[in-house]
């Protein structure tokens, strides 16, 4: 990664911040520390932030409320922090968009390696800005949606472009990888270079139904990515 990445870590617990903000600063990041939505909001409307650290359990505005407010405005990666086996929380987490989460209390390693890999999948998408119009990219259609896989971009039929996370992008990719082809969740797991899921989670569920509701016509009766029960997903090119 190039220059110095800015992470800003929302918890109202100062022992937290305090410790987040030391180790990752020793891994050279700039952190900023702030304690709840208002010390958020300010720090976003005032610096460019590559990521955000953020608790889901807080006073007053909470994590859910407020990756709400930063998916509305920004692209900035979002790790959301949960208590330990709070599984309804975290799939409403990744519900609102946030790329990743990890369970309290923190093993400030494993935040370090998923800091990173979020860091990666966006640097990624950076890198490929201003590709969109070339004439050799290469394109896979998703029902009436065109997926760029070098500007990491989806588009419509009208040519207006769909926000995807960078792991729904790694999923689509995926998929268009291996058209009409079964994919269980630990293959696309794999392919979306994230083993640090375990196979049977639901958060890769929880991705794939956000995507549906992105590109079919009927999320409940999905014609491009089927489910095969028992099996996994199925990207399916076949038109109608």
């Amino acid at each position: 990664m190039q220059g110095q990445k800015h992470i800003v870590v929302v918890d109202d617990e100062p022992g937290i911040r305090e410790t987040i903000q030391e180790y990752l600063e020793l891994h050279d990041f700039r952190v900023t520390p702030a304690d709840g939505g208002e010390a958020l909001r300010e720090v976003v409307d005032e610096n460019d932030v590559d990521l955000v650290l953020l608790d889901i359990r807080m006073p007053g505005e909470d994590g859910l409320s407020l990756a709400r407010y930063l998916r509305g405005n920004s692209d900035v990666g979002i790790i959301m922090l949960t208590a330990a086996g709070e599984v309804v929380d975290r799939i409403v987490g990744l519900e609102m968009g946030a790329d990743d989460y990890l369970a309290k209390p923190v093993d400030l390693r494993e935040l370090l390696a998923r800091i990173k890999a979020v860091l990666r999948r966006a640097e990624k998408m950076q890198a490929a800005e201003g590709d969109d119009e070339a004439a050799d990219a290469r394109l896979a259609r998703f029902g009436r949606f065109t997926l760029n896989l070098d500007s990491h971009k989806l588009f419509d039929s009208e040519g207006g472009e769909v926000p995807l996370t960078g792991m729904e992008f790694d999923l689509l990719k995926a998929f268009a990888d291996n058209p009409n082809r079964v994919l269980s969740r630990d293959q696309l797991l794999n392919l979306a270079h994230n083993r640090d899921w375990e196979p049977f989670d639901r958060s890769i569920d929880i991705r794939i139904a956000r995507i549906r509701r992105k590109i079919e016509s009927d999320p409940a009766k999905p014609q491009v990515i089927k489910t095969v029960r028992g099996a996994g997903y199925i990207y399916s090119t076949a038109k109608g």
